[in-house]
């Protein structure tokens, strides 16, 4: 009998979201990626782990105008003594799209991502009482968002505005933050600026 090549694939495994949301109480912010890498790419144990990834970096030129801002001087990791009073400063919060996902192809790539069950969009944003933003980095997390709220996915580097519970929000589709994503490090950051100066951070 013919035996058929697919049933040679390994299934993978499902993966629980590694960390707790980040939410400071007075966030004003929240950005929300897809999902982060697998645990053999990270250097540090928090959100966009993978040294290669630039979220750290755009952050670093937005504010400080310093792309190695929040990177340990000589090292090939990030400073999370610097990322979290950051954050809390700021009030920006962060977390995923999806809190349970299968890795069709063993990589970190959107587009090898099966959502088994994504995040809880409401009650993340009830926890968040005075968010007025929502950025979502990459295709994959926008269309989740857009389809659980039944908007309209802006284009990169615009938005488009939502009601939840009787508050105004908008929705900013950016980059993603990947090396993959083919846009300079400081182009990225201007279109992150946008929100930032929109929420005057």
């Amino acid at each position: 009998m013919a035996r058929n090549p697919a049933e040679d694939i390994p299934v993978q495994p499902i993966e629980c979201h590694p960390f707790e949301p980040f939410l400071p109480p007075k966030a004003r912010l929240l950005m929300l990626g897809t999902f982060p890498p697998s645990e053999k790419r990270w250097c540090m144990k928090f959100y966009y782990p993978n040294f290669i990834n630039d979220m750290w970096r755009i952050l670093g030129i937005c504010f400080y105008g310093d792309k190695s801002r929040f990177i340990v001087p000589g090292e090939k990791r990030f400073n999370l003594d610097s990322i979290i009073p950051f954050l809390e400063e700021k009030g920006i919060a962060l977390f995923d799209t999806a809190t349970r996902i299968r890795r069709t192809k063993n990589n970190a790539s959107d587009k090898d991502l099966e959502v088994v069950e994504p995040t809880d969009l409401d009650a993340l944003l009830r926890q968040l009482p005075e968010c007025r933003a929502v950025v979502t980095a990459g295709q994959l997390a926008t269309d989740i968002f857009c389809t659980h709220y039944a908007i309209t996915a802006p284009k990169v580097g615009e938005y488009t505005a939502f009601s939840f519970e009787g508050r105004d929000i908008r929705l900013y589709r950016m980059p993603s933050s990947s090396r993959a994503y083919p846009m300079a490090t400081e182009r990225k950051a201007e279109y992150y600026d946008i929100v930032f100066k929109y929420l005057n951070l």
